[in-house]
C-alpha cells in the first residue's frame, strides 16, 4: 500500500503510545482514521490534537475484549469515514507482574490474556470479514512483541506469554490470507528496536473494575514508567536505550508501502539473541534468560 491518501485506518488502543503515533503519521499522509480506546482522558487529548492538525478522525470508545464494541468502531469508520483500508489491532496492556509466576494473581493473567490474546482475536472476527469483503487491497496489522516473539525475557511471563499467543495467531492469519489469495495483506509490528516510550508499564489507569485487585493479592513491580525502568536499570549499571512511539510508527508505514510482514527494526544485540535462541533449539541446549538491555 503505497498511498496512505483518502485511505481509512482504525487502530485499537489508538488514544496512546504507538497507536497514537500511527494516528499522525498516517493522518499526515492523508489518511482517515478512527482512533479506538478505553481512557477517557487520552481520547479526549488526542481528538484535540488530531483536530489541531486539521486530519479527519472520529474518536470513539472501544474495548477490544468486546467484539460488539469493536464491530461498532468498524461500523463508525464506515458510516463516518466512508470505508476500511486497514487496521491496526493494537491495544495492549501489560499486567506488572514480578516475582515467581506462580505466585501472580489470576487476575493479572485474566486481564492480560483478555485484551493481548482476546483483543487481536476479537478485532480478526470483526474486520477481516469487511475487509476480504470489500474486495480491494487492504492491510491487517498486529502490533506484537520480540519478548514472545522471538525471544523470552523471563521477569514478565504473562506479558510474555501473551505476545508469544498474538504472533502465533498473526503468522497464521497471514499464511491462510494468502493460501486464499485474499486482497488483504497481514503484517506483524514489533515496536522497538529499544524499549519503547510508552504508557505500557502504566496499564493499571484502564484495568476494569471487575479485576482490581486487593492489597495483598498477586505480586507488583513497582514499574509504572519507562522512567522507572531507566532508574531500576541504573542501580544493575546498565544504560537503557529508548524508543520513541513516532520511529516506530515511520518505521511501521515505511514497511506497509512495501507489503512488508515484518514490521521490525533491530539491533546487533538482538540479531545476536535471535540467533542465539535458534542456536539454542536447534543445538538442544539448556535454555539461559537472555537481558532486557
Amino acid at each position: 500500500m503505497q498511498d496512505f491518501n483518502d485511505k481509512v485506518a482504525v487502530i485499537t488502543g489508538g488514544a496512546s503510545g504507538v497507536g497514537r503515533s500511527l494516528a499522525f503519521a498516517l493522518g499526515r499522509r492523508g489518511a482517515k482514521v478512527a482512533v479506538g480506546d478505553v481512557d477517557a482522558a487520552a481520547m479526549e487529548q488526542v481528538a484535540a490534537d488530531l483536530a489541531a492538525e486539521n486530519i479527519e478522525a472520529i474518536v470513539e470508545r472501544c474495548d477490544v475484549t468486546d467484539v460488539d464494541s469493536l464491530n461498532a468502531l468498524a461500523d463508525a469508520a464506515a458510516e463516518k469515514l466512508g470505508g476500511l483500508d486497514l487496521v491496526f489491532a493494537n491495544a495492549g496492556i501489560g499486567a506488572g507482574e514480578q516475582g515467581a509466576m506462580w505466585e501472580y494473581s489470576e487476575k493479572d493473567w485474566q486481564w492480560a490474556f483478555d485484551v493481548n490474546v482476546w483483543g487481536v482475536v476479537n478485532s480478526i472476527r470483526a474486520f477481516m470479514p469487511r475487509l476480504v469483503a470489500s474486495g480491494k487491497p487492504a492491510h491487517f496489522v498486529v502490533t506484537g512483541s520480540g519478548n514472545g516473539a522471538y525471544i523470552v525475557l523471563p521477569d514478565a511471563p504473562i506479558y510474555t506469554a501473551t505476545k508469544a499467543a498474538v504472533h502465533a495467531i498473526t503468522e497464521n492469519l497471514h499464511y491462510q490470507a494468502q493460501a486464499a489469495q485474499l486482497p488483504v495483506k497481514v503484517s506483524a509490528l514489533f515496536p522497538g528496536p529499544h524499549v519503547v516510550d510508552t504508557g505500557l508499564f502504566n496499564s493499571g489507569r484502564v484495568r476494569p473494575e471487575a479485576l482490581k485487585k486487593d492489597g495483598v493479592e498477586g505480586n507488583e513491580s513497582g514499574i509504572n514508567s519507562v522512567d522507572d525502568m531507566k532508574k531500576m536499570c541504573e542501580q544493575f549499571g546498565i544504560e537503557l536505550q529508548t524508543t520513541h512511539p513516532d520511529e516506530v510508527a515511520e518505521m511501521a508505514l515505511k514497511g506497509l508501502e512495501q507489503d512488508a510482514f515484518w514490521l521490525l527494526e533491530t539491533t546487533e544485540d538482538t540479531d545476536a539473541k535471535i540467533r542465539a535462541r535458534a542456536d539454542m533449539i536447534l543445538n538442544r541446549t539448556t535454555p539461559v534468560p537472555a537481558s532486557v538491555g
